[in-house]
């Protein structure tokens, strides 16, 4: 059975910073597309970042570029986000996923591009 279990969230004052883990059990991610994702209340889940590998092929949503860092650790099945300059608006639930079917080579921003996700960890950004 394959599961995406998130960790590291809490609460945290503006300015700070958190580091978000996500292991993967059940099936090895390597070479496979894995991003991050979070959902604030009241509004849809929105795409953070996503990778393939730790050399090349990244990418950010604006909101975020230049403040989080997406890594992996294949040995571990475990993609991390490192969050800096965190700020009120970030204050979110943060999920994890990844993407086995079609372009493998691809790092896609929806949903339902994913195939299996994480229960999720919340992250509180007081001002």
């Amino acid at each position: 059975q394959v599961q995406l279990v998130e960790s590291g969230g809490g609460l945290v004052q503006a300015g700070g910073s958190l580091q978000l883990s996500c292991s993967a059990s059940g099936r090895d991610f390597s070479g496979f597309p894995m991003a991050w994702f979070r959902q604030a209340p009241g509004k849809e889940r929105e795409f953070v970042a996503g990778m393939i590998q730790n050399d090349g092929n990244i990418v950010y949503s604006g909101s975020v570029k230049g403040r989080f860092i997406i890594a992996r650790d294949n040995a571990r099945n475990t993609v991390y986000l490192q969050m800096n300059s965190l700020k009120p608006e970030d204050t979110a639930i943060y999920y994890c996923a990844a993407r086995i079917t079609g372009n493998r080579y691809s790092i896609r921003g929806s949903v339902s591009d994913y195939d299996y996700w994480g229960q999720g960890t919340q992250v509180t950004v007081s001002s």
